[in-house]
């Protein structure tokens, strides 16, 4: 399976091989066709990395809204019984 194909082992892998793509494409010293080859592995893993973002924001955002509803309903049960104690 060639490299463009691969999909990344993770977030920081994507965006540490996008990096790596940019400063070749930078250098200015690539053959027209590996630039194109690189510019599509970058935009595959572009859109890898908003993905996995977009999936943390969510992850994030539903933790938010029931971890804090709960944890001070639990907090002031808590201060409830230990004033009533």
């Amino acid at each position: 399976m060639p490299k463009s194909a691969t999909p990344p082992k993770s977030f920081e892998a994507a965006v540490s091989e996008l990096e790596a793509i940019v400063q070749e494409m930078e250098s200015g010293n690539l053959p027209l066709e590996d630039a194109l080859a690189r510019y599509q592995r970058g935009v595959s893993l572009l859109r890898f990395c908003q993905g996995t973002l977009s999936d943390a924001e969510q992850r994030v955002k539903v933790l938010e809204g029931d971890a804090l509803v709960d944890f001070r309903g639990a907090e002031s049960g808590r201060d409830d019984d230990k004033a009533g104690a």
